[in-house]
């Protein structure tokens, strides 16, 4: 299956802005004095956990999708090259 370069370049941009936001989440998760990600003991809750895992997994998503819209880009410019369609690199 061959992808568009517009559909390429927006696969890549959303695994980087997928770990742009989610970094950023978590490192307010970690920061977090509200009282919902730590108890007055200092130990993780369940709304800790269950966004930990929510952000683990957009990672490993985020990171997928990056990485097909990656391999989408280097196949067009590979694909553009002179000399490409002959095999003559």
């Amino acid at each position: 299956m061959k992808l568009s370069r517009a559909a390429s370049w927006f696969l890549l941009a959303f695994g980087v802005w997928t770990w742009f936001i989610w970094v950023s989440f978590v490192r307010n998760l970690w920061k977090n004095g509200s009282g919902l990600a730590f108890d007055t003991a200092g130990d993780p809750t369940a709304y800790f956990w269950v966004h930990l895992t929510l952000a683990v997994t957009s990672f490993l998503l985020g990171t997928a999708v990056g990485v097909i819209g990656l391999r989408g880009v280097l196949a067009l410019r590979r694909g553009s090259r002179p000399g490409a369609e002959d095999g003559a690199a």
